[in-house]
């Protein structure tokens, strides 16, 4: 399944056991050796109330605790299986509350943004709004927010232009993120219209991020560029967002691009 192009391998695990090593998931996330995709995605029995949960594995193998553009995806399963227009997944960064949008596409309640730095985390205390990155060779200006997972949020001239590629993967290990960050390049190209191009903990670049984009809507918000709705213009195509108590909402496509079987004693590492 794909999000805007940001793709999956979804592994449904409510029934049966399914496990998977840092080695499998790279394997099976391998473009050329395996099924290919930006991340993992296991989805689990429900818990806490939820009707499902869902596991998020990058394709490096590393465990992550939220992806919005697969949850509209898990979601677009659940809902169709279900017949119902609404689901709750839980997460390791915590419950999302997802509802049928129409058109194919899936609106999340993301959850409140988190701004304090410690909850980020942050290495060191800091204005989360607006601080000073520091590099090697360079100063840069920075916001961060927390999604359930941390993202590290650069307003620039122009997005097209970015150094996504070269910037990304420095700030992503950069110490001032103990657990590392997704990085956002973002730039204001009209009225609550904002162009996004993302670095993702664990992937590199990909075509879309849901939780990069509720994190670039809000800083935005917090900086007054945007209002309580935007959009947001990904590699993949756009995604609508909503802030509304400090909390942030998403709505966009979800795609199933082709179902099938592997031989996970294949992978087995």
């Amino acid at each position: 399944m794909h999000g805007l192009g940001n793709d999956f391998a979804v592994f449904d695990a409510r029934k049966q056991t399914l496990t998977l090593t840092p080695a499998s998931s790279r394997a099976i996330s391998d473009r050329r050796r395996g099924i290919g995709c930006d991340q993992i995605i296991v989805i689990g029995k429900g818990r806490d109330g939820a009707d499902a949960a869902m596991r998020i594995i990058n394709a490096d193998g590393s465990e992550v605790e939220a992806c919005g553009n697969a949850a509209r995806c898990v979601a677009g399963i659940l809902m169709a299986e279900k017949k119902t227009q609404e689901v709750s997944l839980i997460t390791a960064g915590g419950m999302l509350y997802c509802r049928d949008a129409g058109g194919g596409s899936v609106c999340v309640d993301m959850g409140a943004a988190v701004t304090q730095w410690d909850r980020i985390p942050l290495s060191c205390p800091v204005d989360t709004q607006r601080f000073s990155l520091r590099l090697e060779d360079e100063t840069i200006e920075a916001a961060a927010v927390s999604m359930g997972n941390p993202h590290c949020v650069l307003f620039v001239p122009d997005a097209e232009k970015a150094d996504v590629a070269g910037l990304g993967p420095r700030i992503e290990r950069h110490p001032m993120f103990p657990r590392r960050t997704n990085v956002e390049f973002v730039s204001r190209t009209d009225e609550d219209v904002l162009r996004m191009r993302v670095w993702e903990r664990g992937v590199g670049i990909t075509q879309a991020c849901g939780s990069g984009a509720c994190a670039a809507a809000f800083a935005a918000h917090r900086r007054g560029l945007v209002g309580d709705r935007a959009i947001v213009v990904l590699d993949g195509g756009e995604l609508k967002l909503a802030i509304r108590d400090g909390r942030v909402s998403m709505t966009g496509p979800a795609t199933l691009s082709f179902r099938g079987e592997i031989d996970l004693d294949g992978f087995a590492a």
